[in-house]
């Protein structure tokens, strides 16, 4: 019996179904600090800088935001996202600053699941943290985080590169000095 050699499977991409592919890729690409390298009118392609497997989204007008922690009968999940963090509370702030909403339920006190403004689950996770109680999240205190992390001045490549100063040279970004 001969066999067929398996083919070279390399994953580009994990795909998001969305009311809008473009407002949810653009979350994705403020989070992440990713860039588009496709866009069409219900299709957006993001890839992180560095190469490697990236997010899609497609418009999906019939999509429904899954319920979590889901009971029976509720719309489930297919999948999530995870992001490996080195500040937990510096990632929950940098997600809600962006439009993330943080779940009510935290199932774990070295991860957070926030939902993403579709409606998708993603979590943030610290890998070397000790096992405990989730530790509680002020909403007092992720609002003033939002509130600063909203509040600064950011400066996109892009902005700089379209954006010239009034001599006729492209602004610069400005490293950021606050960590």
């Amino acid at each position: 019996m001969t066999t067929t050699p398996r083919p070279t499977l390399t994953l580009s991409s994990t795909v998001l179904d969305a009311p809008d592919a473009r407002e949810l890729a653009d979350f994705y690409r403020r989070l992440l600090g990713w860039e588009p390298v496709q866009e069409e009118p219900d299709w957006v392609k993001l890839l992180p800088p560095g190469g490697g497997s990236g997010l899609s989204f497609q418009t999906a007008k019939p999509y429904v935001p899954p319920v979590w922690p889901a009971a029976l009968g509720d719309q489930l999940m297919m999948l999530h996202l995870d992001f490996e963090v080195t500040d937990l509370e510096a990632g929950v702030a940098h997600a809600v600053a962006e439009g993330a909403r943080p779940a009510e339920f935290q199932p774990q006190h070295d991860v957070r699941v926030l939902f993403d403004p579709a409606g998708h689950p993603f979590c943030l996770f610290v890998s070397d943290q000790v096992p405990g109680e989730p530790p509680a999240i002020s909403p007092e205190w992720v609002a003033e985080q939002a509130r600063e992390i909203a509040g600064q001045d950011r400066l996109t490549v892009q902005d700089a590169v379209a954006s010239p100063d009034p001599n006729g040279a492209a602004r610069q970004a400005e490293p950021d000095t606050s960590s």
